[in-house]
């Protein structure tokens, strides 16, 4: 599911106004979070995509000759990554996706969202009559027995598609001596948010950005320290939004557990920002300037 801020960033930076026009929109969220919430119904303003649609949809063709060129930097999107770089991965929790049948009474413009005592149901329509759960902590079938909210949609569940982890995740260091992180190969992030695409296109923004900085001249090592701690503290920010919901979602010994282990992942990157990080670069466009400081030097 994308945003509206998510839509209008590939918009504007694929340059196509009409993206994702066709695609079918959510215009309402039913949320019951925390022990005995009742549902709260929400504005919202989304579309659903799957992975398939969304490539397709941003797909450019390569000219025949990138084959034969010998790169001077990589920006790893996917796995592998360079040996010297480690996981850090903030929480245990895995997740499953399950198709389903919907009610014929269930809103397909609709999402819903519950906290349960060991873990949270989402569920979205991707078709009239047809959707799908997200099923994160305990197995699907356990939460589903318990749900005053998600249960009430469902008529039918079809077949888990197999269980993954959620817990938020960065790779360090995030670049290096002719190479980049991006994507998911640089970070995951808690689908709780739902904000991982959006800053997936920041993080290659930026990292095309250094790469061009550094191809005209500037300084390698201090634009590739911009980039670490602008993704550091990205994740740190995403980290502490997450905490917010695992703080509220219930009280039981995992929920507990899960925010602890967030708690333990934005003091990791404090530690790795500094008390009060400083920004050497800032984008204008998809070019970084460098910022110089009011004060001269003496």
């Amino acid at each position: 599911m994308l945003n509206e801020a998510a839509i209008a960033l590939m918009r504007d930076v694929f340059e196509q106004p009409e993206l994702f026009q066709r695609s079918p929109r959510v215009v309402k969220r039913i949320v019951a979070w925390g022990a005995r919430a009742e549902p709260v119904a929400l504005d919202h303003a989304a579309v659903v995509v799957s992975e398939e649609e969304l490539l397709e949809e941003l797909r450019v063709d390569s000219p025949d000759h990138e084959a034969a060129l010998q790169p001077d930097w990589t920006i790893a999107a996917t796995l592998p990554l360079p040996a010297e770089t480690r996981d850090r991965r903030f929480g245990s929790r895995y997740a499953s996706a399950i198709p389903v049948q919907l009610k014929a009474a269930s809103d397909a413009a609709a999402c819903w969202m519950e906290s349960l005592d060991e873990g949270w149901l989402f569920l979205i329509s991707s078709a009239p009559g047809t959707g799908w759960i997200l099923s994160v902590g305990a197995e699907a079938v356990a939460l589903l027995a318990k749900s005053r909210l998600v249960a009430m949609q469902i008529a039918s569940v079809g077949p888990e598609t197999g269980r993954f982890p959620t817990s938020p995740r960065i790779v360090s260091p995030l670049c290096g001596n002719g190479w980049l992180a991006c994507g998911s190969a640089a970070m995951t992030f808690d689908p709780i948010c739902g904000d991982g695409t959006a800053h997936a296109v920041r993080e290659a923004i930026l990292a095309a950005a250094v790469i061009r900085a550094i191809e005209d001249g500037g300084d390698a090592p201090s634009l590739l320290a911009h980039y670490e701690a602008r993704l550091t503290a990205g994740f740190r920010k995403h980290l502490e939004l997450c905490l917010g919901f695992y703080r509220t979602g219930g009280s039981g010994e995992w929920w507990r557990n899960e925010a602890l282990a967030l708690s333990d992942g934005t003091a990791w990157c404090a530690q790795k920002l500094g008390a009060a990080p400083a920004f050497d670069y800032r984008l204008r466009g998809f070019e970084l300037q460098r910022v110089f400081s009011a004060i001269p030097d003496l």
